[in-house]
């Protein structure tokens, strides 16, 4: 069995803080049976463009990979490092890192769909005036599950959750950041419609909302199960959220309502690039 904890906390201005924070709640998960662990998008520093240079790294001689590393190698227990900065030459990427139990990086994602959105008179972001995207479809395998991953944004287009399930997935993990704008309608939606098309667990892991930020997260982490029906949830105030995901119910779902048998690859057809 895999036993997944989503930790929703309320990341700050001081790296060092934000990572001895996520160490802390880290190893009460792993008390709590945890051998997965998720943080959210930007766990080690504020979000926002105005940040994104300041606090990138290098991977993996960063100090973040660096902590995680360590963390997972001392906890024994899988890590999707959220997501953070990511720096290489002259670019800069929103990067999610998987340790596994000995420490080594088995898994890189960087944000593919970058978070460009203009509604008038609520909020503006464009991610794309400091980020790049990445390019890459990105798995891995835990305790005899395959695990995909992505980040936020990424969320919102089907056809990159599709390659996840076609690669495997059982489960799919987004650490994300959505806003007191788009939060409220979205958030909890695109998840539950993310398992519910692919017919696995999905989990949105935000950061606490932390009302005196330059950018608001809603918050309201949440996993849910095949069947769309959610399993566990956070709202606005740092808590961390747990789900164990079961083969069993996998199967039942995929066997009952065979989707995936009945497309129409005659018709229309996903392919990776």
């Amino acid at each position: 069995m895999l036993r997944f904890a989503g930790i929703q906390l309320k990341p700050g201005a001081d790296k060092l803080k934000n990572l001895a924070q996520a160490s802390e709640l880290a190893v009460k998960a792993v008390a709590n049976g945890a051998n997965l662990i998720s943080f959210p998008e930007c766990f080690n520093s504020p979000y926002g463009n105005q940040f994104f240079a300041e606090y990138a790294e290098p991977i993996p001689e960063g100090q973040t990979s660096k902590h995680l590393s360590k963390l997972a190698k001392e906890q024994k227990v899988h890590i999707i490092g959220g997501s953070i900065p990511e720096k290489d030459g002259s670019n800069l990427f929103n990067t999610s890192l998987v340790f596994n139990p000995s420490g080594e990086i088995i898994a890189k994602h960087r944000k593919m769909h970058l978070f460009d959105i203009d509604i008038p008179g609520k909020i503006r972001f464009q991610e794309s005036e400091t980020l790049s995207p990445g390019n890459s479809v990105t798995t891995f395998d835990c305790n005899g599950f395959t695990v995909g991953v992505a980040i936020c944004y990424d969320i919102r287009f089907p056809e990159l959750a599709q390659l996840m399930r076609l690669k495997g997935a059982d489960f799919l993990v987004y650490p994300g950041a959505f806003n007191m704008t788009t939060g409220p309608v979205y958030f909890e939606l695109l998840t539950r419609a993310r398992a519910v098309d692919n017919q696995v667990y999905c989990a949105s892991i935000a950061p606490a909302t932390d009302r005196e930020a330059g950018y608001v997260s809603w918050g309201h982490s949440v996993v849910v199960a095949p069947t769309g029906q959610v399993v566990d949830s956070a709202g606005h105030e740092e808590k961390t959220i747990y789900c164990d995901v079961k083969k069993e119910d996998i199967q039942a779902v995929r066997e009952g309502i065979p989707t995936w048998k009945q497309k129409r690859d005659d018709v229309y057809k996903l392919t990776e690039a």
